[in-house]
């Protein structure tokens, strides 16, 4: 049996369902602009494929893969061990995956080259790849904050290793966190005022308007509209609707938006079209990040 509530495990699958629900209906729309959306789909808010990727029905990116691959190395070492998350990317790598950002490619690549597990600090290295992929950290240290932090940096650095970045990917680790045990009243808010006064470059409020990769334009997106819908159906939908890089920011608004809704709140017919050997991976993935998460 597994030793968390069952609200706590459907708010668990609800945060990793929903990241790769957001994906897979972002996808379709990644690196279009607003209007050409609208042109095109009216108002996209059906899980269809296709896109740049030419993706089939369901199909996920490069956001839900990568942290399949994460919770892979913490479920097969039942611990942490940053040598083998960073062979689990690799292997990932190696797979050919459908989509890779340059930063998490040049990353990996130098881990293969020279075995190092941590980048140089890099302005240039301020993109989103390092925070949609760190969902199963936090499952799996979720009643130990400390520990949670210090693999979320590690991770981070594996490809990404920049202050805005590393700031960022914390903030929503302790944002999911608190949704996933359902801490009352939710601090999400609180945090993500923190993350601005001490980072006023996220500042989410008034809106920007910006959804690209860089990860300052990721971060507003994702909690502005994370803020502005109780839905979980429609914040995903007005997120990905913003185009750029739809389907990281949907993968991240829809990992806010399931973590506070749960499993059970998901829409059904978008459950439907995912694809079900990546559904399947999500819910056993889970459930042993969770009972890795007990155990520790």
């Amino acid at each position: 049996m597994m030793p968390w509530p069952p609200e706590v495990v459907d708010r668990a699958l609800g945060a990793y369902l929903g990241l790769a629900l957001g994906d897979a209906l972002g996808a379709t729309v990644e690196f279009m602009t607003p209007r050409e959306i609208r042109h095109e789909y009216g108002v996209h808010r059906e899980i269809v494929g296709g896109g740049w990727l030419k993706l089939a029905p369901g199909a996920v990116t490069d956001d839900t893969t990568m942290a399949l691959a994460l919770g892979q190395a913490l479920v097969a070492r039942q611990g942490w061990s940053l040598a083998a998350v960073a062979e689990s990317f690799a292997a990932w790598l190696r797979a050919k995956p459908v989509d890779c950002g340059n930063t998490c490619r040049r990353g990996i690549r130098r881990y293969l080259v020279s075995g190092t597990l941590s980048a140089p600090p890099s302005e240039s290295d301020g993109g989103n790849g390092a925070l949609m992929r760190n969902l199963p950290v936090v499952l799996a240290s979720l009643r130990d904050e400390t520990s949670g932090a210090r693999w979320t940096i590690a991770q981070c650095h594996i490809t990404h290793h920049h202050r805005l970045s590393d700031a960022a990917t914390l903030a929503f680790a302790h944002m999911v966190r608190s949704l996933v045990l359902g801490e009352a009243p939710s601090p999400c808010e609180a945090l993500a005022q923190a993350l601005v006064a001490e980072h006023p470059a996220f500042r989410y409020s008034p809106y920007p308007g910006r959804a690209s990769g860089y990860v300052v334009d990721t971060v507003q997106t994702v909690l502005h509209h994370f803020f502005s819908y109780e839905d979980f159906e429609e914040c995903v939908v007005a997120t990905v609707n913003q185009g750029e890089d739809a389907d990281t920011t949907g993968a991240l608004v829809g990992m806010l938006a399931g973590a506070r809704c749960g499993e059970r709140r998901l829409p059904a017919r978008w459950l439907r079209a995912l694809d079900r050997s990546i559904q399947a991976r999500i819910r056993a993935q889970t459930a042993a990040l969770l009972a890795l998460a007990a155990r520790n």
